[in-house]
């Protein structure tokens, strides 16, 4: 169950014991004064419906320990540590005082990052947006009582956040996979049962040693390798299979993991029989089995193995505009943010900028009804008497260099650039929990900046004063 409470508690209300003196302009002071959290915990109270059992933790705890830790790359018993001696995270996460005391044991940064879905992460970050709006951070041009059909610029892109796994490799995937099915009937197998069923599991370690160890792999060592691999693998699932027949069960985890190595199975098979490396919903990892390779075509890796996301920039403020772990093409999302974008707004982009792979008939067709600036050259040949605006063109690409700028923050700073989480829901959770700790980290900067140019403003006139007084 949840009870509800305000935790937008002041900075003066916080309790300091004696001797400690906190400073009011600390990073993570503004940080707290920037999330509406009293609003985002109403939204966070509705997933509880269960009126009984233990009260859980509040909203202010749950997220604020999540953006602590994607902030520094914290482990889940790490964290707990950090805002444990940390009076500046104790006052982040809503603690009425400062406390030696753990706040929560570390298993439950699990339910938090559960709970808290990319979906609800995706509206907390337009509330943060939203506030900092209100508080005249951002400062937008809304002079105009009539805004025009088409107001301000949007800046589209797509990228891939990887995955912590393993380089796939098709021997070490199927090596992995036999050795799990071993111990699915180690498990199965009851010594009362009688002897336990041959596996050859020292022939087929051996066999795999031989291409491990190998520097230089031809395509016959592979193509080798695997094909004993599989007829290990067979042998393996149909004596699992017989097990289960005569009355054996699976936990379910394990009952995923054998679902998993016979679609790995088949996925191999096809393409050995086959001659080919492709095949539809190619599974990377045994342990995350929704991750699929993205091909980026980045000349430091020209695949990457992660969910694939496209964000939009707009007055410096960044917004997920859609995660997926499959290969989609980036261009079927343009309309749908660019539509998003008119019902926050109330008009449609001035300009559009994007990259060429955005620029098919359909998107340049809608932009075009809309009177919407695709940046780019036309599609197909240049016409004889075609003048480009060079200098236009120029000052486009010039401004679309924004939002790689937020992807390097995001994978730098922000935990974009390593999910360490396993299973499809927190991985989500982890690449919306970047989107939100870009923007507070805006509204820091911009907070600074404001402070930096009112202390050299007072600096200046304080010395325009000396200056008249020794004239």
């Amino acid at each position: 169950m949840y009870k509800f409470r305000d935790n937008q508690i002041r900075f003066e209300d916080f309790h300091q014991p004696v001797g400690l003196k906190m400073d009011p302009n600390n990073r993570w002071v503004k940080k707290a004064e920037s999330i509406p959290w009293g609003e985002i915990e109403k939204r966070y109270a509705k997933l509880f419906t269960n009126r009984k059992g233990n009260v859980a933790k509040p909203l202010r705890l749950a997220l604020g320990s999540c953006i602590i830790q994607d902030e520094y790359g914290y482990s889940d018993e790490e964290i707990v540590l950090q805002i444990q001696e940390n009076p500046y995270y104790q006052f982040f996460c809503g603690l009425p005082g400062y406390t030696l005391e753990r706040p929560f044991d570390p298993s439950l940064m699990v339910y938090f990052r559960k709970r808290l879905t990319a979906e609800i992460l995706e509206d907390v970050n337009e509330m943060v947006i939203e506030k900092a709006r209100e508080n005249k951070i951002n400062n937008d041009d809304d002079d105009q009582s009539e805004p025009p059909q088409n107001k301000g610029t949007m800046i589209v892109d797509a990228t891939c956040a990887p995955s912590n796994i393993k380089f796939p490799q098709d021997t070490e995937l199927l090596n992995e996979a036999r050795e799990n099915t071993e111990k699915l009937i180690d498990k199965l197998h009851n010594p009362k049962d009688g002897k336990k069923p041959r596996t050859y599991r020292k022939a087929a370690h051996k066999n795999h040693l031989k291409i491990a160890r190998k520097r230089k792999k031809t395509n016959k060592d592979i193509r080798k390798a695997t094909g004993q691999q599989l007829g290990y693998i067979r042998r393996n699932l149909d004596i699992i299979d017989t097990m289960l027949e005569n009355g054996k069960e699976l936990s379910d985890k394990d009952f995923n993991r054998l679902s998993t190595i016979k679609q790995l199975y088949e996925q191999q098979k096809y393409m050995r029989d086959n001659r080919t490396h492709h095949v539809d919903d190619r599974i990377v990892s045994l342990s995350q089995p929704h991750i699929r390779p993205i091909v980026r075509g980045k000349a430091k890796a020209k695949v990457e193995f992660g969910a694939k996301i496209d964000i939009s920039v707009v007055d410096g403020w960044t917004r997920l505009e859609k995660q997926s772990f499959d290969a989609y093409n980036e261009s079927s999302t343009l309309i749908e943010a660019i539509e998003r974008y008119k019902q926050r707004t109330g008009s449609y982009p001035e300009r559009v900028l994007a990259d060429k792979i955005y620029r098919n008939r359909d998107n340049l067709n809608f932009c075009k009804e809309l009177n919407i600036h695709l940046t780019g050259p036309a599609l197909g040949r240049p016409k004889k008497d075609e003048i480009r605006d060079k200098k236009q063109n120029y000052i486009d690409e010039s401004e679309r260099i924004e939002v790689e700028r937020k992807f390097s923050l995001a994978k730098r700073k922000c935990g974009m650039g390593l999910i360490m989480t396993r299973m499809p829901e927190t991985t989500r959770h982890s690449i919306a929990m970047s989107i939100i700790l870009l923007n507070l980290r805006k509204v820091l900067c911009t907070y600074f900046d404001l402070l930096d140019f009112l202390f050299h403003f007072l600096l200046l006139r304080e010395y325009q004063k000396n200056l008249l007084f020794v004239q």
